[in-house]
């Protein structure tokens, strides 16, 4: 049943992208804070990934993809390609931003609560990877399997200074743009660190290669960890369109689908390659390999949760200016706490999140299709429209 609803998610947003960009290819959009290239994609990067980009690949997944005795789907090409597959190029499409300042679907009110409610149970599931995990990636404090309550904490205060990140849209931007420098000096690092030498690294990144020639296979559900990563990334999709849509600083249709295809994959193609030349070589990151790799996740998670937390403060009015810094900071704090640990102890699960906004995807085309039909008819191929 859940395959089924994926696999129609994400034929139904493919479509949608083919179809608004063969329809508005030259169309100029600006977001009501524009940004250059540079910081719009830097936002775009770290508001869209988390812990899992750092953590996942050597720990869990380039093992699992290489041991096709146990999962045979994988067999039709290397970890790499596969890791690639599941992080970048195609799956970026799901963040192409709609255009929905015309149409109105997200200011009815229940969807407006309904898709705030995504948004933050969303924002908790990602809280709850970073705390189950944790064990994982601060190897050096425990067994590596225990969530001490060290652990605990240390959630707690990620959830605060992201939260306190969120106060001012400044602080998003300047963090964005920071952490996109810190996780390309980490790739310099991880680099170095492993001895590769550049005829070593093109040799290994060329694995790439095949998730390009296999990438009709990355569609729909590989296998149930793959279902899950595509659950997770619709689960994402309308909310980081939402909040990068407001940075889009003048670029064309077909440009800004260019570029959520092809600029966020290429420091993740670096990373994933540099990553898998550890994996080849069997090279330990114990000690500050280790703490290097934590402090940009966390970093990471840091900048995921205070992209959501503006957008649905902003959303449902739950702004500083109305409620006062202390209530804004405290109340978040508590409720996405208390959240991720339901999420932690599996009462929520990411699948009936992504499940919710494939709902969306269908209730918004009806809305358009049966009410708002002509709300479309204005915007031609070319000129400008805000992006939201």
């Amino acid at each position: 049943m859940m395959t089924s609803i994926i696999s129609f998610g994400v034929l139904l947003a493919f479509a949608l992208v083919i179809f608004c960009t063969i329809k508005w290819w030259n169309l100029r959009l600006i977001g009501p804070t524009p940004v250059g290239l540079f910081t719009f994609i830097a936002i775009l990067f770290t508001s869209g990934l988390d812990v899992g980009l750092i953590m996942f690949p050597l720990a869990f997944d380039y093992p699992l993809y290489a041991d096709v005795a146990t999962e045979p789907a994988y067999g039709f090409t290397n970890p790499l390609a596969l890791e690639f597959g599941f992080w970048g190029f195609l799956i970026w499409a799901f963040y192409f931003c709609a255009i929905d300042p015309r149409v109105g679907f997200f200011k009815i009110p229940v969807v407006k609560l309904l898709n705030n409610i995504v948004i933050i149970t969303t924002c908790a599931f990602t809280g709850a990877l970073f705390l189950i995990y944790m064990p994982y990636y601060i190897a050096e404090v425990g067994d590596g399997e225990t969530i001490l309550p060290a652990f605990y904490i240390i959630a707690f205060l990620v959830i605060l200074v992201a939260v306190l990140s969120s106060t001012d849209i400044k602080y998003v931007k300047v963090l964005s743009v920071a952490s996109t420098f810190l996780f390309l000096a980490l790739i310099a690092f991880m680099w170095i660190n492993a001895g590769m030498g550049i005829g070593e690294f093109a040799s290994t990144a060329s694995n790439v290669g095949g998730y390009f020639a296999n990438i009709h296979k990355f569609v729909v559900p590989l296998t149930d960890y793959h279902e899950f990563y595509l659950f997770w990334w619709f689960a994402w999709s309308i909310m980081i369109g939402q909040f990068t849509s407001r940075f889009i600083g003048g670029l064309t249709t077909w440009q800004l689908l260019a570029a959520l295809l092809v600029i966020p994959s290429i420091p993740l193609a670096l990373w994933f390659s540099v990553l898998y030349f550890y994996h080849l070589e069997s090279i330990p990151t114990a000690g500050i390999a280790n703490w290097a790799m934590t402090i940009v996740g966390i970093t990471f998670v840091i900048n995921s949760f205070d992209s959501l937390i503006r957008l649905y403060t902003d959303n449902l009015s739950l702004t500083v200016e109305r409620w006062g810094k202390a209530a804004y900071v405290g109340g978040n704090t508590i409720v996405l706490f208390v959240l991720t640990l339901l999420f932690q102890n599996q009462w929520l699960q990411i699948q009936w999140v992504g499940t919710v906004v494939i709902a969306l995807y269908v209730g918004c085309l009806g809305y358009i299709a049966f009410a708002k039909r002509d709300a479309l008819t204005g915007i031609t191929s070319t000129g400008s429209v805000p992006a939201e």
